[in-house]
């Protein structure tokens, strides 16, 4: 159950269920430096990351936390605002990326899969960082500037966009595909 006393407390939690399929991410490339591709699971990680991590959770992020927090003074096109927005540019280029490299991969050539491996190790530096900035520097300010009735909003506000499907996908299915993903591939 995500934590409703803050802003951030669902945008928390979704961000420990994105760090275990990165690390599904990981294991499936590692698994690939040793000739062992699984394209499918690579497929279905992509997937994820394009519509929970990106349309869901990023969603929530760029039009309802962010706007809050301008509303309360700090600045878009500065400082930690500006930082996130970048570097949710540069996630949505590197998921695409794999993407493309995933559907030429399937035709068995090597170059798709150094560009997919490179992608790949690109996304998870980047989101890996990220996650920790948000965390532990921006929901923390955000945490401190939101008060009771904006935190309400808000967490009404994200129950709106967790209700809604994401090509075709609930919420609920992108959490199972997350489960299934770490249950075959995790640790």
């Amino acid at each position: 159950m995500p934590e409703r006393t803050t802003p951030t407390g669902m945008l928390r939690d979704e961000h420990q269920l994105i760090l275990k399929v990165l690390d599904v991410l990981e294991r499936l490339v590692e698994k690939g430096d040793k000739g062992e591709w699984n394209l499918e699971a690579l497929k279905e990680c992509v997937t994820f990351f394009r519509l929970f991590a990106d349309a869901c959770h990023h969603g929530k992020e760029e039009d309802l936390l962010f706007p809050e927090l301008e509303a309360r003074g700090m600045p878009r096109h500065e400082g930690p605002i500006a930082v996130m927005l970048f570097e949710h540019k540069q996630g949505r280029a590197l998921v695409g990326e794999m993407a493309q490299a995933l559907s030429a991969a399937h035709g068995g050539e090597a170059e798709p899969l150094v560009k997919l491996e490179g992608a790949a190790r690109g996304y998870l530096q980047l989101l890996r960082g990220h996650i920790q900035k948000e965390d532990n520097v921006l929901f923390n300010m955000a945490d401190f500037m939101v008060d009771r009735p904006g935190c309400q909003r808000l967490c009404e506000q994200y129950d709106v966009v967790c209700a809604r499907r994401f090509e075709g996908h609930t919420k609920a299915n992108l959490e199972a595909m997350a489960a299934d993903l770490q249950s075959k591939y995790g640790a």
